[in-house]
């Protein structure tokens, strides 16, 4: 894989499950962007089983893996959140939020029997889902005058970057997102049209 490449997941919901002396482990694995959309998906499913023990989960931001968090919501100390957290891990995914509910079957599983039941249920949430790579994108903005249109659209055309956004007017302005690794390929080539 590239560099300006990461693993996640689509829009898809991977529902796994697992269960263990009568206790159930249901998992969810989303995509996700942002620490709040986590929040509010983490909040929705702790009201939609408000009867449930436990509701743990971890998550993974961005395409430099660096901003995660592991939550074991009250089970002991790295016996949910962390082996929930190692499945993103040992995926290599990012841009994924996994939440496990437990509904406590009576019968005590030990450290080791949580860790794996966490596991277990996050790895099958994972298992379906479809994992997809994407690329880093480095966002481009210039501003030209009208009569350089055609040589813009034309580098355009060439490098294929996403147009997010193009205004015409007296002075004309596009904004494009292109695969981090092209960007200074692009930026270059704009910059000669100026001149």
């Amino acid at each position: 894989m590239n560099e300006d490449e990461f693993l996640t997941i689509n829009d898809k919901v991977g529902e796994g499950y697992y269960s263990e002396k009568r206790s159930k482990f249901l998992a969810f694995a989303h995509h996700v962007v942002s620490v709040e959309e986590v929040k509010s998906i983490v909040e929705g499913y702790r009201k939609k089983y408000y009867d449930a023990r436990h509701v743990c989960y971890a998550y993974m931001l961005g395409p430099e893996r660096k901003d995660f968090r592991a939550n074991d919501d009250g089970e002991p100390s790295s016996t949910a959140g962390k082996p929930i957290l190692g499945q993103i891990n040992s995926q290599n995914l990012t841009n994924i939020l996994i939440i496990v509910v437990r509904y406590y079957g009576g019968v005590n599983l030990g450290t080791g029997g949580l860790i794996v039941a966490y596991r277990s249920a996050a790895a099958d949430a994972i298992a379906h889902c479809n994992i997809v790579a994407q690329q880093v994108e480095e966002i481009v903005s210039y501003h030209f005058a009208y009569p350089l249109m055609n040589d813009v659209m034309r580098i355009v055309k060439e490098l294929s970057p996403r147009i997010v956004e193009q205004t015409y007017d007296n002075t004309c302005s596009i904004t494009l997102a292109i695969r981090k690794s092209q960007a200074d390929i692009l930026k270059a080539r704009l910059l000669k049209l100026s001149f």
